[in-house]
């Protein structure tokens, strides 16, 4: 037994710390990632959420009210997108689904009853059939908070591109629909976008998809590849892998069951989102990654005490649904640098 320790411990000592120097010496094995494009400012699905209403429970709401007016706009309108713009994002980001006559169209549910009120499902309709928007809708990262705008029309992904041809665009897909992810395909090949148009999806089925059609476009982890990413860095093999993705996209999970109810109720217990947090929240991880070229955005940050935990764990960007506020925050920190 003393023969194998006297063998072992060395083997052991020598690993771990050849892991943890390359850990933060990545170059040393890897080429860094050179995309076409690094964002800080991420509007999600657009930038949806009502500014007016979020300012109204902030100290200097009165001068901000005075200031923005009404509020953001409607989640994945086009609206929504020039807003966002406007206001200085970096990229949006969007999910999409397909209709029943082929259109590839800008949307976070295929089902639209929380959307427009109908229990109907885009697949099922026509681009001239889908309803409008409600007039106002729930931010589903900032609970009790409302979106409204005069755009309430469902976009095209074309609309985006030809509108926006030289703004980075992550495009979730959602459902391993082959015609689909053929269609958005099509679209980034048309319009010349495949350096910043992102493959995102959940699942590894639908991502390994998407690279088969269009291995051509950066992609993000999907669920179970973020899992995998967890295990290499705790078990020190991270820094001695190669990554094929260019972007690690997550939550903030300080944002769960305070801004955030999720449906899951696993993850409505505090002691399970302490827990997540502690485990993915790691600066270490997330340096050796934006080192390696990664980006890493976090989401859903609608408050500034969000948006400044996010940075300061080493998030490259950060995904909101107020891009205004977004704007905002990064021009007060920039001036105090």
């Amino acid at each position: 037994m003393s023969s194998f320790l006297y063998f072992i411990l060395p083997v052991l000592g020598g690993y771990t710390l050849s892991s943890v120097y390359l850990l933060k010496n990545p170059h040393i094995l890897h080429r860094k990632k050179r995309t076409a494009f690094y964002c800080t400012h991420i509007s999600h699905r657009g930038g949806n959420g009502s500014f007016h209403s979020l300012v109204a429970h902030t100290p200097s709401a009165t001068a901000l009210m005075f200031d923005e007016g009404c509020g953001e706009r409607l989640e994945s309108t086009m609206e929504a997108f020039t807003h966002a713009v406007e206001q200085g994002t970096q990229m949006l980001e969007m999910d999409c689904h397909l209709t029943r006559d082929g259109h590839v169209v800008v949307s976070h549910d295929e089902n639209l009853l929380r959307q427009t009120g109908h229990d109907l499902n885009i697949s099922s309709l026509s681009l001239q059939d889908l309803p409008l928007y409600k007039e106002r809708l729930e931010v589903t990262f900032y609970e009790g908070r409302y979106s409204s705008g005069t755009d309430r029309q469902f976009a095209l992904l074309e609309d985006v591109f030809r509108k926006f041809p030289d703004m980075p665009v992550s495009v979730e897909i959602k459902e391993n629909n082959s015609e689909l992810i053929e269609k958005v395909s099509d679209l980034v090949r048309r319009y010349n976008r495949e350096e910043i148009t992102v493959w995102a999806s959940v699942k590894t089925r639908i991502m390994k998809e998407c690279r088969s059609t269009n291995g051509s476009m950066p992609y993000s982890f999907s669920e179970s590849r973020g899992v995998l990413l967890l295990l290499l860095f705790y078990s020190g093999l991270l820094p001695f892998m190669p990554l094929g993705e260019s972007l690690l996209q997550f939550y903030l999970p300080s944002i769960i069951n305070r801004t955030f109810i999720p449906e899951k109720h696993i993850l409505r217990n505090k002691l399970v989102i302490s827990l997540l947090e502690k485990v993915t929240m790691r600066k270490s991880l997330f340096n050796h990654l934006a080192a390696r070229g990664i980006q890493v955005h976090l989401f859903v940050c609608n408050k500034d005490d969000d948006i400044k935990a996010a940075f300061e764990v080493g998030a490259t960007g950060v995904m909101s649904d107020y891009p205004t506020l977004l704007s905002r925050y990064l021009s007060r920190n920039r001036s105090q640098d």
